[in-house]
């Protein structure tokens, strides 16, 4: 081989190692190029699901001022027990429903046999449901020693018949919130889980609104002896029909199904709380919701006051929007 052979073999590998070594230049660019542009994009869209997360949250905080504002918009004896405020802000559609917070049990005010009523709706043997009754009355009752007088001094003496000295002088006295009944000593965590959506610590009273109240609240009633005469009037009262006492001219309702009077346990006047459940839509499809528990009280600068927050889950919001127009107590918030 001539040197002029070796000289043109020798330029001919050089030249295939750098077009080797630019092609895995431009492979690297091209794959540096791929992830920076997928890494934009996650970005982008992480800042719009974090702008729209804001833009909900302020939809949400209004939908609240606003419910708050219909019900205080007019005087407290005229206050609607329920209605529903519906706008349309940017993108997006809000809704927020209210209703009157007796529509739940009061977990602190309940009478014993209302509570044993719910238990046994929910599955619970007679016996057992008296017995955690009396329990959730042993737990919310200040234990002896304190410096509780009237009512809970009443109750005090009432439950020691029930669950002895030693359960008589665990009482904790009024539950915070729902989840508390957990705390309780033995009630089964399903029995929990089934309660809790009918239960309340924010009503303050010890009756229960027939006409907003749930199927498995109504039932609690009825097991319980609230007046149940008076429950099937005000359902019938507002579709022209009534209950065999009514037609016996017993029946207690008004004909506007608004008023119901002589019922233990029940009531249709509107108090100081009210449950508001807000669903924003966007147009895009995403769906965020949030459900506040409002005290309606003059407390100088704030008009009211915020005793629950929490945002809904998917399930939830699927709940509502699968929930038929019929069932929807809607008055437009006019009393």
């Amino acid at each position: 081989m001539t040197g002029a052979s070796l000289m043109r073999a020798g330029r001919g590998s050089e030249r295939g190692f750098i077009l080797v070594t630019v092609l895995w230049i431009l492979a690297a660019l091209a794959a540096f190029t791929a992830v920076y542009a997928v890494y934009v994009s996650d970005t982008a869209s992480a800042s719009a699901v974090r702008t729209e997360t804001l833009r909900a949250d302020g939809l949400v905080v209004a939908a609240v001022e606003l419910a708050a504002l219909r019900l205080l918009s007019v005087p407290a004896q005229d206050r609607p027990i329920s209605g529903e405020v519906r706008f349309r802000m940017g993108e997006a559609n809000v809704s927020a429903r209210f209703a009157d917070e007796a529509a739940r049990i009061d977990l602190n005010s309940a009478a014993p046999p209302v509570l044993a009523g719910l238990f046994q709706v929910l599955g619970v043997p007679e016996q057992a449901a008296k017995t955690y009754a009396a329990s959730i009355v042993a737990w919310r009752t200040p234990a002896r020693g304190s410096n509780s007088v009237g009512t809970g001094s009443a109750a005090s003496a009432g439950k020691t018949s029930v669950l002895g000295d030693d359960e008589a002088a665990k009482g904790q006295g009024a539950f915070a919130h729902a989840a508390e009944l957990a705390r309780v000593p033995g009630l089964p965590a399903d029995v929990v889980a089934a309660a809790l959506p009918h239960l309340t610590v924010y009503a303050g009273r010890r009756e229960v609104n027939p006409e907003l109240a749930g199927p498995v609240v109504r039932a609690a009633l009825a097991k319980a002896g609230q007046g149940m005469d008076d429950i099937d009037n005000a359902t019938f009262a507002n579709t022209g029909e009534s209950s065999g006492a009514a037609k016996a001219g017993d029946d207690k309702a008004g004909g506007d199904g608004t008023a119901i009077a002589g019922a233990s346990g029940l009531t249709t006047v509107a108090g100081d709380t009210a449950r508001v459940t807000v669903r924003v839509a966007f147009d895009n499809g995403r769906k965020q919701g949030a459900e506040a528990v409002i005290l309606l009280r003059d407390f100088g600068i704030d008009p009211y006051r915020v005793l629950l927050w929490r945002d809904l889950s998917w399930r939830e919001l699927a709940d509502l929007d699968a929930a038929p127009a019929a069932r929807r107590k809607t008055t437009g918030g006019r009393p």
